[in-house]
């Protein structure tokens, strides 16, 4: 039976299990959306982004982003290197192909203002507890901040919004090694996600190190970047450095030595001379040199394949660039070079490291440190080192257990959920935690590849999410926990057959030598932005508002207008916009019908 109208009012009815049921149509335009708020946590990259595509795609938005640091950028750590750069935002005038972290910062800081993002920035605003209202479709959260009013003290406060979109980072929570005897140690003591010495940058604090014994404790990629960038500062610097590394040439060299027509052998640091700069800041060769090295780096990932040809040729390659760059001490090679895959661990090009550890006043330590007093740090051969300045490069806790709680249906906390194993559906959402989605969550790292692409997927991803929210009034969406389950099954089949699972320890599994892989995506980077280019709709559950839609999946119809419409503005031929239509190449070659 067809459902009946009394189309004045413009009520339906309609039948629900031989019971009639009066719909009610919206009072509203189909593109009338509601107030649609957003909380974003963090103002690094993932953060930004998030800022910007929110502010871009959803109308009637009502937008904050909180940071608890009091300036924008997740790139703690003063010495990091590297191009960090938006697909949409193109930067051109890097000093080096591995660009400084102040450099990063100042690029990140220049995006802020460009798309006018610090009115919606809270910083020094520590999100604490978050938690999901059931009845409301809301997430609460508890943000403590310095007190307007009691300086020296904080307050806390309570903010409500109906997405949240959490971009903290992977490597954020930094935390000291578990070395006896460290926090007696009456030198100077500094991590490097955490400089805090008080000077304005890094080389303020190093300026008066010219005769002091400095160690920097670590062989991840921070710690490399630390020993080559402090090697002519300081008076005697020691890296202790436990296992071995492979480091590796500067990445996408092909195309760079190509397009600037550099020897990539003798110049590894890859300083840009003032002619290149000139070349690079014009936006067409600019655009055509950043795909090139991008290009180059898409093509590497069967190297994290288990005993593929790239791999036995990049282990060669690696080999013979360390035996040559450390040519004047020999002996640093047999006890850096490893024995494991390339790739396996954090690869990173460290550019100068090698070159560093082969001047005088450098020397590398692999005795595990058996117990700091003082002034000295003694390994377990029984060698003993007086040092000044103590440097902790010893990684983060990748864990993805958050120091704070975040609820999430039925009481149930994020920690407790991602314990023992960080579970996802695409690195993305978790099934219990309705309108929650996250920027580099669990699995999100690329093997090989820019991580940008990745940060910017996983935003544009969570924007559909939201418009979809907010288009189709939905109370909330939330993925279904058997496509957490499938995404998990996905990954435990594609590991095995890689490098990662090598019994060699890294924080991609939890800073173990075993175990399930946390930290990256199981794919390739293109692989992973064509999983996230458009969301399955299939595999999450929707719940509709309580009253207005709970008997009609169709409400967000409206009441059959567009406000375009209704209010007799706005473009209402819209569908002949070049933006708008999606027109066919007509082909070239003739086409003969065949009988």
């Amino acid at each position: 039976m067809s459902p009946s109208t009394n189309g004045i009012n413009g009520h339906v009815n309609g039948h629900t299990n031989g019971h009639v049921v009066e719909l009610q149509l919206g009072d509203f335009c189909i593109d009338e959306y509601k107030p649609l708020k957003v909380i974003v946590i963090g103002a690094g990259f993932s953060g930004v982004a998030a800022g910007i595509r929110f502010r871009q795609h959803i109308s009637n938005l009502d937008l904050t982003i909180y940071d608890k640091n009091d300036s924008v950028g997740d790139i703690a750590d003063a010495f990091y290197f590297g191009q960090f750069q938006f697909s949409f935002d193109q930067k051109n005038d890097w000093s080096a192909l591995y660009s400084p972290g102040k450099e990063i910062l100042s690029y990140l800081r220049s995006v802020v203002d460009r798309y006018q993002l610090e009115p919606y920035i809270k910083l020094s605003n520590k999100m604490t507890r978050a938690w999901y209202n059931e009845p409301t479709g809301k997430w609460h959260v508890l943000v403590t901040r310095p007190s307007v009013t009691s300086p020296g003290e904080f307050e806390e406060f309570e903010d409500t919004c109906d997405f949240l979109f959490t971009g903290m980072g992977i490597l954020s929570r930094w935390s000291w090694p578990d070395i006896d005897g460290l926090k007696n140690f009456k030198g100077t003591l500094v991590h490097s996600a955490n400089w805090d010495l008080g000077g304005a940058t890094w080389e303020d604090d190093a300026k008066d190190w010219h005769d002091k014994n400095v160690a920097v404790i670590g062989l991840g990629s921070t710690a490399l970047q630390i020993v080559a960038a402090l090697q002519p500062k300081v008076g005697k610097l020691y890296n202790f450095g436990r296992g071995k590394a492979w480091i590796s040439p500067p990445f996408a060299v092909t195309k760079f030595s190509e397009l600037l027509s550099r020897d990539v052998f003798s110049d590894e640091n890859y300083v840009f001379s003032e002619e290149e700069k000139k070349r690079l800041d014009d936006p067409v060769f600019g655009r055509q040199f950043r795909h090139a090295l991008e290009q180059d780096m898409n093509s590497l990932h069967t190297v994290t394949m288990r005993n593929s040809p790239l791999q036995q040729q990049v282990q060669v390659w690696f080999k013979a660039h360390m035996i040559h760059r450390l040519a004047k001490k020999p002996e640093i090679a047999e006890k850096l070079i490893p024995d494991f895959s390339v790739t396996c661990r954090r690869l990173t090009p460290a550019p100068g490291y090698l070159d560093a550890l082969c001047q005088e006043n450098v020397e590398l330590i692999t005795s595990d440190i058996k117990h700091v007093t003082s002034d000295t740090v003694e390994t377990k051969d029984g060698s003993q080192t007086k040092l000044d300045v103590i440097i902790c490069a010893t990684g983060f806790d990748s864990s993805y257990r958050y120091p704070f709680p975040i609820i999430g249906r039925d009481g149930v906390d994020l920690c407790d959920k991602w314990t023992p194993t960080a579970k996802t559906y695409l690195s993305v959402c978790v099934d219990g935690f309705p309108n929650c989605f996250f920027g580099l969550g669990p699995n999100s790292t690329i093997g090989t590849g820019s991580l940008i692409p990745m940060i910017e997927h996983q935003v544009d991803y969570a924007v559909q999410v939201a418009m979809k929210l907010q288009r189709e009034r939905l109370k909330s969406i939330e993925v279904k926990k058997r496509a957490v389950e499938d995404f998990d099954r996905f990954i435990e089949g594609y590991f095995p057959k890689t490098v990662f699972t090598e019994k060699v320890r890294t924080w991609y599994k939890l800073g173990k030598d075993e175990g399930r892989v946390v930290g990256l995506w199981p794919g390739s980077t293109l692989h992973a932005l064509k999983a996230l280019k458009y969301p399955r709709w299939e595999d999450f559950n929707y719940e509709h508002n309580d009253g207005e839609s709970s008997h009609n999946s169709l409400y967000w119809l409206g009441n059959g207008m567009t406000n375009n419409e209704k209010t007799l503005t706005g473009d209402r031929a819209w569908y002949l916009s070049k933006e708008y239509m999606d027109v066919p190449p007509i082909p070239t070659a003739t086409i003969k019908n065949k009988v």
